[in-house]
């Protein structure tokens, strides 16, 4: 956190937010899901001024991830929940997970991907979280990635007012940022790092090279994110600047 910090200061770079540890588990065990979020924790403990956390759950441990969702965002700092590949997004299993998360008003981030060689067996595409998000339209999720081929991505959530898209994780292509605008409103486009994975230069760079109004990036760079945790920054007592 220390070291991310020190870019984040000299990229002007106000907050982050984290989720997951120090490891990919594709299928993380109920253990594992708690001993990241323990990480996650320990980070925001040092950086609370800094970070947003996103508590790491799978659909595959529904008790469990419930437990910890009420552990790190009902009781704790963090404000919303982390999604991953153990199991796609569309399944039954997710609807507990989200349906909790409204309740707290927390936001929900959903990795999504559309691999030419094939996803893992449980790694969720924008498709899926059309599905998802259909059935809970009261939740605030979130379209991790756009899908990675987000010409498709975007038009698979188009008519979802709750679901935002992600920016981050792709290459800095020409063209995305300028149809995510184009199609959904820059309200719902959302920019991200996927740090360390990706640098925080590059996936700056969609942003300030797009053909977008000055306007339009400062909503993509941090005032959508403002807005969609201010419900539960306010449930739990933190005054949201402007």
């Amino acid at each position: 956190m220390a070291r991310l910090i020190a870019v984040a200061d000299r990229l002007g770079i106000d907050r982050l937010v984290i989720s997951m540890g120090d490891r990919h588990v594709i299928d993380p065990s109920p253990e594992e899901l708690r001993r990241q979020n323990d990480q996650v924790l320990q980070a925001l403990s040092h950086w609370h001024h800094r970070a947003f956390g996103l508590v790491y759950v799978s659909p595959k441990h529904v008790a469990a991830s419930l437990r910890e969702i009420d552990r790190c965002v009902r009781d704790g700092p963090m404000v919303g929940l982390k999604l991953w590949v153990a199991s796609r997004c569309d399944s039954a299993e997710a609807d507990a997970l989200v349906r909790r998360a409204a309740e707290l008003k927390a936001v929900v981030f959903q990795h999504t991907w559309i691999k030419a060689g094939g996803n893992e067996p449980g790694e969720s595409t924008p498709m899926d979280l059309a599905a998802l998000a259909a059935r809970h339209p009261q939740a605030s999720i979130i379209c991790g990635h756009t899908g990675g081929q987000w010409e498709l991505g975007i038009r698979a959530v188009r008519p979802l007012r709750n679901v935002a898209v992600d920016l981050a994780g792709s290459d800095p292509t020409a063209g995305f940022v300028e149809m995510a605008v184009r199609e959904l409103g820059a309200r719902r486009v959302l920019h991200g790092s996927d740090v360390p994975g990706r640098s925080f230069a590059s996936q700056l760079g969609k942003v300030l090279g797009a053909e977008i109004t000055a306007a339009d990036r400062r909503l993509i760079l941090g005032e959508n994110l403002r807005r969609l945790l201010t419900p539960i920054l306010t449930a739990k007592g933190i005054q949201v600047l402007d």
